[in-house]
C-alpha cells in the first residue's frame, strides 16, 4: 500500500510542480519505504526467538536501525537529488508514512465490522 501511495505522491507532484517535484517526493516516500522493509526482513527473523526479552532487544535493536536508516536517507537527500525540493520530499515523507494509519484503520474495520440495529 505504500509503494502504490508513493507512486501516486510522485506522480502527482511532477505532474502540478515539475520532474524535481516529483523526485523529491519519490526520495521523500523511499526514506520511508526502504527503513520498512529493513525493519520488516529484521523482524521475520525474530518469530524464530523463543526467548520474549531476546525478542523485544531484537523488535528495539531493528527499530533503531530504521531510525538511523531514515536519518542518513534524509541527510543525503541534498547530495543525491539535485536541485531537491524540500517541501515535496517531506509531502512524500509524510503522506508515505500515514499509509500506515489508515492500513492499520482499514484492518481494524475488517477485522471488527460495525453492527447496525
Amino acid at each position: 500500500m505504500q509503494v502504490a501511495v508513493a507512486l501516486i505522491v510522485a506522480v502527482v507532484a511532477g505532474w502540478s510542480f515539475g520532474r524535481v517535484a516529483g523526485v523529491s517526493a519519490a526520495y521523500g516516500a523511499l526514506a520511508v519505504i526502504v527503513p520498512a522493509m529493513v525493519l520488516a526482513r529484521g523482524l521475520r527473523r525474530q518469530a524464530l526467538l523463543r526467548d520474549s526479552g531476546a525478542a523485544f532487544l531484537s523488535f528495539v535493536v531493528w527499530e533503531v536501525v530504521k531510525v538511523v536508516l531514515t536519518v542518513a536517507l534524509l541527510l543525503a537527500a541534498p547530495k543525491l537529488v539535485p536541485s531537491l525540493s524540500w517541501l515535496a520530499l517531506v509531502a512524500g515523507f509524510v503522506v508515505t508514512m500515514k499509509v500506515y494509519w489508515v492500513a492499520a484503520w482499514l484492518q481494524s474495520k475488517h477485522q471488527h465490522p460495525t453492527v447496525n440495529l
